[in-house]
């Protein structure tokens, strides 16, 4: 039966596809749609194809010990006299494809601010552009973007025309929503407007190395001598350039040349559902928590067994995507994540992970690199954290203070009222001091004035029908704040 679905969807995807061919033959988005298509059917077929998880867990071993190197390691090696001729090398590819919306904003995530009125995409440029002004080089900045992020982003590159960085551009797939019990498509038109818009998704990050070759930006920028991209998510304030790593790529003898690196820092409790490196198969792979038997998903997320995950920073070779794309050789696991649309529907989305590509590149490595290299900001929690004094920003790059006595940043949770960032932003006069802050846990209806300092474990919380307002320069450590309920006539 399955199959009968597979081919069903395939003839009538082809002909709306053929449909369209023919009022716009020659066009480039008729070519676009075409690409997309086929690597949608080979995704679809695959995901027909494979039953159960895609491991086995008994096969799993710990990695040998030189696949993941200690950064202090790679840093020990120093850096070469020509810096630029490394640098040169090099593009920067940042993921672009989310939107603001679990932040309460419109557009793409990149262009909220984050820190002093600048956001991601401000930052970003600004660290690559102090790159090309230091060392005099030609460091590009290339943007994955989705159709969910295009437009508004291609506007606002307009700001970035007299900065000594290129910025280029490219669009990953748009793929159907698949009805979970019919796995028939659940839009029958390609309009991205109303209800329509719902049919369709970007593939996940995997869909990098596809969308990367067919936009034929890889190609040029071979062609402009570029070896490696570093690639990280837009949202990760801690994923820069880093010049050691980048000199341990270019420098290795010829005969066993890394094609790619994988980041990774040690894990805590708050990091239990990342992916993890592991050996399998004489391979260094990826394990994600969505590829675990049931059985064992305790033991994935144990502190002990499974010591680091992956922060997506990623150094990739541009020839090897090349040759890989043109073997068709990219053979990345599935991944079936299920979604409810507004009208109660359940689909599917078929996806793939970037990371889970590091067993198809030769002489693969991770390194174990310090945690000030993962900073994302996926939360107003987390962006509490990096408005705070706790960072100092230089260059567009973001740094732990020197008067902050512990390495680790505080532990943040923010209530429901705080989730949007315009909310946010209200219910604060000013950002906190939090240099000697452990932990701080605010809900409800709570304001903070001017001033305030936060110190050791801080818990605010105003209950149902409360409000309750920090007064400007408090000083609150290890302090539990809360309100009772209040009940109003009426």
């Amino acid at each position: 039966m399955t199959f009968f679905y597979h081919y069903l969807f395939v003839f009538i995807l082809c002909k709306h596809i053929r449909k369209l061919i023919t009022y716009k033959p020659g066009e480039k988005a008729t070519q676009d749609l075409e690409k997309d298509f086929e690597g949608f059917k080979n995704l679809f077929h695959r995901f027909l194809q494979v039953k159960g998880p895609s491991i086995e867990w008994i096969k799993i071993q710990r990695p040998p010990e030189d696949s993941i190197q200690p950064y202090d390691k790679i840093a020990g090696r120093g850096l070469p006299d020509n810096v630029a001729d490394c640098l040169n090398k090099l593009v920067v590819v940042k993921l672009n494809g989310g939107l603001g919306t679990s932040m309460g904003c419109k557009g793409p995530k990149s262009l909220i601010s984050v820190r002093n009125e600048n956001t991601f995409l401000d930052l970003t440029v600004q660290q690559i552009e102090h790159l090309n002004k230091t060392y005099n080089t030609d460091v590009p900045l290339v943007l994955m973007n989705s159709f969910n992020t295009d437009e508004d982003t291609k506007k606002i590159l307009q700001k970035y025309t007299h900065h000594r960085v290129k910025i280029h551009t490219f669009n990953q797939s748009k793929y159907p929503r698949i009805n979970k019990e019919s796995l028939l498509p659940v839009s029958t038109n390609l309009s991205m407007n109303g209800q329509s818009a719902e049919g369709w998704y970007p593939p996940g990050h995997g869909d990098i190395y596809a969308s990367f070759y067919n936009s034929g930006l890889l190609e040029q920028l071979i062609a402009q001598g570029k070896e490696y991209i570093f690639l990280s998510n837009i949202d990760n304030l801690g994923a820069t350039v880093d010049l050691h790593i980048l000199h341990h790529l270019v420098s290795q003898p010829n005969g066993k040349r890394c094609e790619f690196i994988m980041e990774v820092t040690d894990k805590t409790r708050a990091d239990v559902k990342g992916g993890t490196l592991i050996q399998y198969e004489g391979k260094l792979r990826l394990l994600e928590i969505a590829q675990v038997p049931k059985a064992h998903v305790d033991e994935f997320k144990s502190v002990s067994k499974f010591k680091i995950f992956n922060t997506n920073n990623l150094w990739i070779s541009l020839a090897a995507i090349k040759k890989l794309q043109e073997q068709k050789a990219m053979d990345l696991e599935v991944i079936v994540n299920p979604k409810t649309l507004d009208g109660g529907q359940n689909v599917v989305q078929l996806e793939t992970a970037v990371g889970a590509a590091i067993k198809c590149f030769d002489n693969a490595l991770g390194i174990n690199v310090p945690r000030s290299r993962f900073l994302p900001v996926k939360t107003t929690s987390d962006l509490l954290l990096v408005m705070s004094n706790l960072y100092s920003l230089d260059a567009g790059s973001l740094t732990m203070s020197p008067r902050r006595e512990f390495p680790t940043t505080p532990h943040v949770k923010l209530g429901s009222s705080f989730t949007k960032v315009q909310e946010y932003l209200t219910r604060f006069e000013s950002i906190p001091d939090m240099l000697e802050l452990d932990h701080l846990t605010v809900s409800g209806d709570v304001t903070l004035g001017k001033n305030v300092s936060l110190k050791g474990t801080v818990i605010i919380i105003a209950n149902h029908g409360d409000r309750i307002d920090i007064p400007a320069g408090s000083m609150l450590e290890n302090k539990i704040v809360s309100g009772n309920l209040r009940i109003m006539d009426h």
